[in-house]
């Protein structure tokens, strides 16, 4: 099997342009609906997590740092259910950043949605609906190119 793919991004640069722009008017839509840097960051790690996007997580590791997330939080996300580290609000947003990533499992269960309507705003839930939908896209466009990811020079 060949490691190396077509770029999508280099490729249809055009097409690019548009998700990145996408990507940073969700951006825009998520603060403004109430949703600071460190819950954005958690659930965009979360989902290329969940996906197995490693060069979206090396990306956003790094931002997640940047936002104020500690090295204890980054390694207990993908535990995060039984980790006690994460406040109400940012396991709600992780909870719906996961039925996005999972979709076409169960959609958003009524369990799911009345679950995390209980902690999160409507308009939070907005944010973090379309945070999710915004890197899920991402996570395959990278996936699907096999983007490297060496190590980090120290």
């Amino acid at each position: 099997m060949s490691s190396e793919r077509v770029h999508l991004s280099k490729s249809e640069p055009t097409a690019y342009k548009a998700l990145d722009a996408f990507s940073r008017e969700v951006g825009r839509i998520a603060r403004a609906n109430g949703i600071d840097d460190r819950l954005k960051e958690l659930v965009l790690l979360h989902c290329s997590q969940l996906n197995g996007c490693a060069y979206c997580t090396r990306v956003h590791v790094d931002r997640a740092v940047a936002a104020g997330v500690g090295v204890d939080e980054i390694a207990q996300l993908p535990v995060w259910r039984e980790s006690g580290v994460f406040s109400e609000r940012e396991r709600a947003g992780l909870e719906l950043a996961e039925a996005h990533t999972f979709i076409h499992r169960d959609g958003i269960s009524d369990e799911v949605y009345d679950r995390v309507g209980a902690v999160l705003s409507e308009k939070e839930y907005l944010g973090i609906s379309w945070l999710s939908i915004s890197i899920n896209a991402f996570n395959r466009v990278v996936i699907a190119g096999r983007y490297p990811v060496p190590p980090v020079q120290q």
